[in-house]
């Protein structure tokens, strides 16, 4: 299979479509639209129409000849897919049957040099996923050792975060960091790997992508702007591909489905009722054959609930991990 064939098969694509149950007459929304897969395989059921929504304009672009084969039934918005529901609003669509998530960076944003999220190519340290506001070489040459050392553990999970932060500054007074060659490389010498281990710049790089583009915001946001627009008996199909993302899938999905409460000794816990039904406890993966196909779906996990009739509950307060801004303005 060609790079450019792959690039149109969504990870866990047909089982998250099959997750979504799309009808005739049905209206979905491909919060991530990417190289259109996903809505693909929501068109192909006749009499579905679908919005499709990515703040990449590249994939807007791309996406032009599928709509005109779509014949009216595919709408593309250039935006956040935190805004979803606002996005709807404005499409004169008070509710939609369906929602389709795959959240993180896109496989074609990775193989462009130019858009700088990969190490495997030397290109401007950029990786912003819509082409505005601060990039990754902004953030390395003005936040603090301190902040960066925080992103790069809490978003990369990486244990020598320090480390890294350190010799980050001490670089940047020699010469400033523009490019992805060069941040992998001042990585490398720092963070120790072993024959088969991952890149010692994957961790850093993705901390550094999710600081941009405020990827955890945009996917709590996103889930919320869900649970709003979507109607009773609507579906939610979400993949992501780390622990962070899954962690706040599974965590909202849990809350938002969750019955009853306290035990036989003490009274019912008074909570807000279940705004969600589960479609999967455990989350789907991909096969042995997809997995070779794509090595990206090794991480991916898919899972899904079932809008109920219950009002949208209130929501939670943000979490406390960094925020660009607050990054920037800290340097």
């Amino acid at each position: 299979m060609s790079t450019a064939d792959q690039r149109h098969v969504p990870v866990l694509g047909p089982e998250a479509v099959e997750m979504l149950s799309p009808r005739a007459g049905g209206t979905y929304v491909d919060a991530t639209f990417g190289a259109g897969g996903y809505t693909r395989l929501i068109l192909a059921t006749p009499g579905t129409r679908v919005i499709g929504i990515d703040r990449d304009s590249t994939a807007i672009a791309g996406g032009a000849d599928l709509a005109t084969e779509a014949g009216g039934r595919l709408t593309l918005v250039e935006n956040r897919f935190s805004a979803l529901a606002d996005i709807c609003s404005a499409q004169g669509l008070g509710h939609v049957d369906g929602i389709v998530m795959d959240v993180g960076v896109s496989s074609m944003q990775l193989d462009s040099a130019a858009r700088g999220f990969s190490f495997r190519f030397d290109g401007p340290l950029d990786m912003r996923m819509g082409g505005q506001g601060p990039t990754a070489a902004d953030i390395v040459a003005q936040a603090s050792e301190r902040d960066l050392a925080d992103v790069i553990y809490i978003f990369g999970e990486e244990r020598h975060s320090r480390a890294v932060a350190r010799a980050i500054v001490a670089a940047r007074k020699e010469q400033p960091i523009t490019t992805t060659r060069q941040l992998a490389d001042l990585v490398a010498r720092v963070v120790r790997s072993k024959p088969g281990d991952i890149h010692p710049a994957t961790r850093t790089f993705q901390a550094l992508r999710i600081l941009v583009n405020e990827e955890l915001d945009e996917l709590e946001q996103a889930l919320s702007a869900a649970e709003r627009i979507l109607a009773p008996g609507g579906r939610l199909a979400v993949v992501s591909f780390h622990s962070l993302e899954d962690r706040i899938v599974k965590t909202f999905l849990a809350e938002r489905s969750k019955t009853g409460g306290g035990s036989r000794h003490l009274p019912e816990i008074a909570q807000e009722a279940p705004s969600f039904q589960l479609l999967n406890r455990k989350p789907v993966v991909a096969d042995e054959a997809e997995t070779e196909a794509n090595p990206r779906a090794r991480s991916a996990k898919l899972r899904g609930a079932e809008r109920t009739a219950a009002p949208t509950h209130v929501a939670a307060k943000s979490s406390p991990w960094p925020r660009l801004a607050a990054v920037l303005r800290g340097g």
